[in-house]
């Protein structure tokens, strides 16, 4: 890749992992059709080609078995990279995640460290089939010893995967597998920032939204819809949901005055709830309005043909702005 190059977050993710690879042999990448098929969105394409079967393995069709191999893999020495086919596909790996990926540094007093990242393709947008389109993040981030984050555009998901695998810790790295192939962005020429840092992408004095992932994009959308309006809406890339940087979202908020978090995930016990509940402790006497939350509805995620219905598109956010903007 050469620096400054555009590149889809798909490519920028292939890029992301052959550059590690290349840096450090002990890197390995695991999954289900990662090989010879080089995954259903192609995001690992050409890499078995390229490194070989014994460090690109195509797996059986067995989460936990894979992710259980992970740790094993990472217990001698090497930093595994795994492929979650389809989102809702984790949860028959969830027990070796939460158990045992997330708590083995604690339980071995320090002296044991688990540098395996998990890579989920997550949330909808993709007209698929139920278990294909969820959101569990808020699952993960729950879960004390597993750092969970989620690029939104291509240079982040370069080098936040980069981060992610250098780190000693596990990280969950949910990928917005609607924005796979967009328009390709200018990867940055060196390290954006810290990899659990939160960036403010659009100034404003109003209003402040904050997103991650896939909605990031919808809560541009809305500021520049609402600026049509005289509206000075900020906007916030959270980049992380586990840590969650509450001190780039309060110096917003004290600016502003008025909060509104977007995620496709469900509102109910979503991760918008952790920050509303934690701004309003942090910022009751900044306040001009509650923090609302804009999201999916509690329940299972629909149809294909009706995703659109159940999404926080651009039409839920802006009401949102609305009805805090109200007070």
């Amino acid at each position: 890749m050469a620096p400054g190059e555009k590149l889809p977050i798909a490519k920028a993710i292939n890029s992301s992992l052959r550059t590690a690879m290349e840096n450090d042999p002990k890197v390995l990448i695991m999954g289900e059709d990662v090989g010879k098929l080089g995954g259903v969105f192609r995001v690992t394409d050409g890499l078995q080609k390229d490194f070989g079967e014994d460090r690109v393995i195509d797996t059986p069709l067995a989460e936990s078995g894979i992710v259980g191999t992970a740790i094993g893999l990472a217990l001698r020495g090497y930093r595994p990279v795994v492929e979650i086919q389809f989102d809702g596909f984790v949860f028959p790996a969830y027990d070796q995640i939460v158990t045992q990926l997330a708590k083995m540094h604690a339980r071995a007093l320090g002296k044991i460290k688990l540098p395996v990242v998990i890579r989920i393709p997550y949330a909808g947008g993709i007209g698929a089939v139920e278990h294909h389109s969820e959101s569990p993040e808020a699952l993960f981030a729950h879960v004390a010893g597993l750092k969970c984050v989620s690029p939104a555009n291509s240079s982040d998901a370069y080098w936040m995967l980069r981060q992610a695998i250098e780190c000693d810790d596990p990280v969950i790295f949910f990928e917005p597998k609607s924005r796979y192939w967009g328009k390709g962005e200018e990867i940055s020429r060196g390290v954006p920032g810290p990899l659990h840092q939160a960036r403010v992408i659009r100034e404003g004095t109003d209003l402040t939204i904050a997103a991650y992932g896939p909605t990031v994009r919808t809560a541009l959308q809305a500021a520049e819809a609402s600026a049509e309006e005289g509206r000075s809406i900020e906007v916030l890339d959270l980049r992380t949901i586990s840590p969650i940087d509450f001190d780039t979202i309060q110096r917003s908020v004290e600016k502003t005055g008025r909060l509104v978090v977007v995620h496709e995930a469900p509102v109910f016990f979503g991760s918008g709830a952790e920050v509303a509940a934690r701004i309003t402790e942090r910022c009751f006497y900044h306040l001009e309005a509650p923090v609302l939350r804009v999201g999916g509805f509690h329940a299972p995620y629909p149809p294909a043909r009706v995703e659109e219905e159940y999404l926080p598109g651009l039409d839920r956010v802006l009401d949102g702005v609305d009805r805090a903007l109200a007070y």
